[in-house]
């Protein structure tokens, strides 16, 4: 069997409810899900005092609550653990914070090698909040931000999970960053 039509099956199994496929599929994928892990700490310079393979693991932990989740294919499933990383550091970046108690307040760029979770967690969570509202406003436009930004993912493969045509994921993006630009601003 080919490693597509094993992963394949294996969501298959997955969507029916062995919990016990998301462990082989996580096995399977694990060096993608590093590599995803890997480009957050390379934005950041690794900055990030939360390892990699930390990441990945909270990940995981995070797709497990998401285990019957209609997962359709292994860019979907790569994209919804970018998302999990996603919050992951986020919620990082809010315990620094809670920590800290303070600090100036910077601007957040949209570029994609900008924001740091623990170098700057205001940073973040103001890019988190500013996605939450842009998903309210256009939860595609959200979601081409998180695969691009937080995901790593390239517009084939956002393209892919997300079912839209690489164009499509092109103006998404150029839309999303002007919208993001404006809902922080305000």
């Amino acid at each position: 069997m080919s490693s597509g039509a094993e992963e394949s099956d294996l969501l298959e199994q997955l969507r029916s409810g062995r919990r016990e496929a998301l462990d082989d599929l996580t096995v399977r994928l694990y060096d993608e899900l590093r590599e995803i892990a890997h480009r957050h700490r390379a934005l950041r310079d690794n900055a990030s005092t939360l390892p990699t393979t930390a990441i990945v693991h909270e990940a995981y932990l995070k797709l497990v609550d998401q285990s019957r989740a209609a997962w359709t294919d292994r860019a979907h499933f790569l994209s919804l653990a970018a998302v999990a990383m996603r919050h992951i550091l986020a919620d990082r970046a809010k315990a620094r914070i809670a920590v800290k108690r303070g600090g100036a307040e910077r601007p957040v760029t949209l570029d994609d090698n900008v924001c740091s979770d623990d170098a700057d967690p205001h940073s973040l969570l103001e890019l988190d909040e500013a996605l939450n509202r842009l998903a309210a406003i256009d939860g595609r436009l959200a979601r081409v931000v998180e695969c691009r930004f937080f995901g790593g993912l390239t517009n084939e493969e956002i393209s892919e999970a997300l079912g839209i045509t690489p164009r499509t994921v092109e103006r998404d993006w150029a839309k999303a960053r002007v919208l993001l630009r404006q809902v922080m601003e305000s």
